[in-house]
């Protein structure tokens, strides 16, 4: 493990992934929060807790909250991977310093985009710029392991 650390683009990486990893959590504790204010419940025994089964409905505001944080797992989650793999892969500190704000900043964006309902096309530019970094490092990583495979 303490090789690992000393890796300063593993250590970038770690650093990055887990402001993501938060930022995730956070996104879940505001579903929830949502949830609770709207009184709008997914589980009929959350409901009878509180207040009864007229509860027991969808809301537009929590849906669009628990979308933004499905959308993280689906994008976050392939990064942690990548990331992880590309710090092995030798890269230089600053481009992938780079790779790791570019997404984690985009990730943000989207997710600010998301809850707040900002105009059209925020969200997929923002979506967008996130998977460039992703691309890049999947195909650094193909190259790197080709000829092992």
């Amino acid at each position: 493990m303490a090789v690992m650390i000393r890796n300063e683009v593993f250590s970038c990486f770690v650093f990055y992934g887990v402001l993501l990893v938060v930022k995730m959590y956070i996104l879940a504790i505001i579903t929830g929060q949502v949830r609770l204010r709207k009184k709008a419940f997914a589980n009929p025994e959350d409901s009878l807790r509180h207040g009864g089964l007229q509860f027991y409905r969808e809301d537009p505001y929590v849906e669009r909250c628990r979308r933004a944080h499905v959308n993280d797992m689906e994008n976050i989650f392939p990064f942690l991977f990548l990331g992880a793999i590309y710090s092995l892969t030798g890269p230089s500190l600053a481009v992938a310093r780079l790779h790791f704000l570019v997404f984690f900043m985009c990730r943000v964006l989207h997710s600010v985009a998301y809850l707040l309902a900002l105009q059209a096309p925020t969200r997929s530019i923002a979506y967008t710029f996130a998977q460039i970094p992703c691309v890049s490092m999947a195909l650094q990583i193909v190259m790197a392991v080709a000829a092992y495979a």
